[in-house]
């Protein structure tokens, strides 16, 4: 047991995620759907009343599976539950490993009775809400980044709620605004974002919150600071130079920034993003104090990175252009995460600093270049 963690013994709606609870106030519910259509809701089986083994019955399907998350948190899950036992989604052609890995089908977060016959047909249990557009990319297109954001959520919220399914949906640090406190950030504090994505995401926490506390939706959210990976380029965010600086590194020597040196922003390893949202998925519900938690690892500035990366490769030049647009959002940004809460419910730690990542983000893109014969600087 990790220390600071609450002992508590979870029941079999918590552990089998079919909760029945949520259903008796599901019925007192005057409302067929939240969204303006009306929706034929799913008939519960009153008299099955025996418990799932929750190590059978754990069936994950993740939307916009294909980003930056998703195949690795689909990997991760696949070695716990069974490699046909998480589905991955999305609305693009997977290159041919994805495919060979696991079971992946075509699914539009817009499109709802589609959604509803993947939900009920593979019998899913969990369901991780991964399809967005990111920062920059919605400011760009706010119309479309409306629709995903925030239709799409409705749309698994209502799916969630009708079939019971543990839902996770992640937040950010751009759910934060200029107004919030920014070193560090809480988990509750003022939260006014400039962005569509930001408010989307608002949006998401508050409504997932709300139907936890009103019809017993078992919502789970976690705030991710910008998270870097090796695996998928860069997706639009305002975070992304932390990504993109290690391609330029090792591919020209030379990166040019779109943010000042200086702006700090809260950063996280890839894999310390996927352990946490497991461990957060499998916590029992009653160790929970919140439902939506920071969760925080390392800060860090375009200038520190740059120098750690050159403690390996001492000839990187980096020059700095800031854009307007995506400066003003990093702005408006914590420079830290305050995770005190998550430590101590459910026992977060990261185990990436900016050392660790740096030679992993480095040794991982290398090795990458050089299976693909690119040459590496």
């Amino acid at each position: 047991m990790k220390p600071g963690v609450r002992v508590c013994v979870p029941s079999a709606a918590v552990l089998g995620l079919f909760c029945r609870g949520c259903l008796s106030r599901w019925r007192s519910w005057p409302g067929r759907s939240f969204s303006s259509t009306s929706r034929e809701m799913s008939r519960w089986n009153s008299q099955d009343t025996s418990p799932p083994s929750p190590q059978e019955n754990v069936r994950v399907l993740i939307t916009g599976g294909l980003g930056q998350l998703g195949v690795g948190l689909a990997q991760m899950l696949r070695k716990q539950y069974g490699r046909d036992n998480v589905i991955l989604s999305d609305i693009k052609k997977p290159p041919p490993h994805v495919y060979a890995n696991g079971p992946f089908v075509y699914a539009d977060v817009l499109d709802y009775k589609h959604l509803r016959e993947l939900i009920v047909n593979n019998r899913v249990t969990w369901l991780v809400h991964y399809s967005a557009l990111l920062s920059a990319v919605g400011e760009a297109n706010v119309a479309l980044a409306r629709k995903i954001n925030i239709t799409g959520l409705h749309n698994v919220l209502d799916l969630a709620l009708e079939n019971c399914l543990r839902l996770f949906v992640p937040s950010t640090i751009g759910a934060f605004g200029p107004s919030s406190p920014r070193d560090p950030a809480p988990d509750l504090c003022v939260q006014r974002p400039r962005t569509i994505y930001g408010v989307s995401k608002v949006h998401g926490e508050l409504m997932g919150e709300y139907l936890h506390h009103k019809y017993g939706l078992d919502f789970r959210c976690l705030r991710y600071p910008g998270v870097i990976s090796s695996n998928t380029p860069p997706g639009g965010g305002t975070t992304d130079y932390a990504v993109q600086i290690f391609h330029d590194a090792l591919s020209t020597g030379h990166h040019e920034c779109y943010l000042r040196p200086d702006t700090r922003l809260p950063m996280m390893h890839i894999s310390d993003c996927h352990r946490a949202t497991v461990e957060f998925m499998q916590a029992p519900e009653c160790q929970l104090s919140l439902r939506t938690y920071n969760i925080a690892a390392m800060s860090f500035t375009p200038e520190e990175v740059a120098q750690e990366i050159r403690k390996h490769l001492p000839h990187l030049k980096v020059t700095y252009n800031p854009d307007t647009v995506r400066q003003t959002i990093a702005d408006s940004w914590p420079v830290r995460f305050d995770d005190t809460n998550a430590r101590r419910d459910w026992g977060w730690a990261p185990a990436f600093g900016l050392e660790e990542l740096v030679s992993d983000m480095l040794r991982s893109i290398r090795d990458k270049r050089t299976s693909e014969g690119l040459p590496v600087s």
